[in-house]
């Protein structure tokens, strides 16, 4: 049986299929002596089990090892499967342009990237409207800081503690996490300021974050906001509309902001120069363990970064693509506008690209010099993002990743309420992290060697999700946009049994 013929069949026949087809081919044994003797040493550091997952082929949101057992896929590559592995509308995509034109560069003009530029600028507000393809994140993220560089004059980029923004030289510099540091000088000019995270941070509660889940830590104004609202409900019933209004703005008014917004405020006046070149955010962090801000905070960041000469660039490497649910970007959620937009994973569904999407003020900048990619926007490239953003549309993705992913949250924040080591449950859609923790009370990190056990054991019972914050104590839920309500109870369940079974443990 053919691998398109066992694509056409349903889930179930597919399973027997797969279970029945011969897999025979380079033995376990072999590729563990292949990787250790001829893979750079990284490659078995970065494995992510004790018992590595052997993985031969994928459909939708679900993976094959190559003994043919089955995993549902919870994490994507790291949030880039965006619509599915083998998903059968972008693989007829890519199939014809195969049979077309592999390759060629932006020395000629071919089709399929002025399509897709057109077709990717629809997607995004005025006046982003200017696309740069690259071949990943990190090299977008490097180009998007040389792009603001030339065009504010400055050199000063201030970023969020604890953000991943890529591992090249320059995004090195970006990325606040010491467990992607070396020795080395990199990133020059890059500085970090304190991330406002209203669970592990200094301030914070269960008002300030736009999530269908809250934290359970005791909201920081809540007591005085409680207060101003009853006096202005009074009011309510006194005077008029107008007046219900500005209860609205009082009872909006975040001390939790406020306190991190002093904290950016302080880094201007002490680490960076009185102008900058750019503010480095991503609306939801990704590898620091989907950890969200204020409500308010990237709107008055925003403002505070443009007077002091700087441009806002948004991250979406892992929120874009409608991916968060609410919007199509992570940006939108936030209810601003940044000057620049990057973006990979999802836009190619595993497919290696990148974008730099910026004002025209910002690229006629970049375009005082020449900068040449050989591989960036290729014609394969393009057939498979612009087929990508067809059935993020068609198959109702983004609707979905709002409906199944509001639904995975709130199981999640039950069993939060059960367990003593669930701390906190967060995200939007399907960018979802569940911080593990020693105790609620002190909110101390789960241990790695714990965090590992249980991380095994969902494994073990054929669920593959992943794991990030500075302590690797936050498990990280980012499927394939494509998964059902089944899938998540599938999951909801085997996370359960997984914490019940380190809890009898322990």
């Amino acid at each position: 049986c053919s691998m398109s013929e066992i694509s056409l069949q349903k889930p179930s026949q597919r399973i027997a299929v797969m279970n029945a087809h011969n897999l025979a081919g380079m033995s376990k044994e072999h590729m563990m002596d292949i990787r250790r003797q001829y893979c750079n040493p990284m490659t078995m550091k970065v494995t992510y089990y004790k018992k590595p997952v052997f993985l031969h082929q994928g459909y939708m949101q679900w993976l094959w090892d190559v003994d043919g057992k089955r995993y549902l896929d919870m994490f994507a590559g790291v949030a880039t499967v965006s619509v599915g592995h083998c998903h059968p509308k972008v693989t007829a995509a890519t199939e014809q342009q195969l049979k077309k034109l592999w390759h060629t560069t932006n020395i000629y003009v071919y089709p399929p990237l002025h399509e897709y530029c057109e077709k990717l600028a629809s997607y995004l507000p005025d006046p982003l409207k200017v696309i740069y393809l690259t071949n990943s994140g990190s090299e977008a993220n490097d180009l998007a800081m040389l792009m603001a560089r030339l065009h504010t004059g400055n050199f000063d980029i201030i970023t969020f503690r604890g953000s991943y923004h890529g591992g090249s030289p320059q995004a090195l510099g970006l990325t606040s996490d010491g467990a992607y540091k070396y020795p080395i000088a990199n990133g020059l000019g890059c500085t970090n300021t304190m991330c406002p995270d209203v669970f592990r941070g200094l301030w914070g509660g269960s008002h300030c974050r736009d999530s269908p889940v809250q934290t359970i830590r005791e909201c920081s104004c809540a007591q005085g906001t409680q207060t101003h609202a009853s006096i202005v409900i009074c009011f309510l019933y006194i005077y008029t509309i107008q007046m219900a209004f500005l209860c609205l703005i009082s009872i909006d008014h975040c001390m939790a902001n406020e306190q991190y917004i002093k904290q950016l405020k302080e880094t201007f006046a002490t680490s960076v120069p009185t102008r900058i070149a750019a503010f480095f955010g991503e609306p939801i962090q990704g590898v620091g363990g989907a950890v969200q801000y204020p409500k308010n905070y990237l709107k008055e960041a925003y403002k505070l970064v443009r007077e002091r000469g700087g441009i806002c660039i948004s991250d979406e490497v892992q929120t874009g693509f409608g991916r968060t649910g609410s919007h199509f970007w992570g940006f939108q959620g936030h209810d601003v506008i940044p000057d620049m937009v990057t973006m990979a994973k999802g836009i190619g569904n595993g497919f290696p690209m990148g974008a730099v999407v910026t004002t025209p003020e910002i690229a006629a900048s970049f375009a005082k010099g020449i900068h040449f990619n050989t591989f960036g926007g290729n014609p394969m490239a393009c057939a498979v993002a612009s087929s990508v953003l067809d059935t993020i549309k068609e198959d109702g993705m983004q609707q979905n990743s709002l409906h199944v992913g509001t639904y995975l949250m709130t199981e999640l924040a039950k069993l939060r309420d059960i367990y003593e080591i669930i701390g906190d449950v967060r995200g939007k859609g399907l960018q979802i992290g569940v911080e593990m923790v020693t105790d609620k009370v002190n909110r101390d990190p789960l241990p790695p060697e714990a965090m590992s056990a249980i991380f095994e054991d969902i494994k073990d019972m054929g669920v593959l999700i992943g794991k990030g914050g500075l302590f690797g104590q936050t498990f990280r839920i980012k499927p394939p946009m494509c998964i059902t309500m089944e899938d998540a109870d599938f999951f909801l369940a085997v996370f359960n049994k997984s914490i019940y079974n380190y809890m009898e443990k322990r």
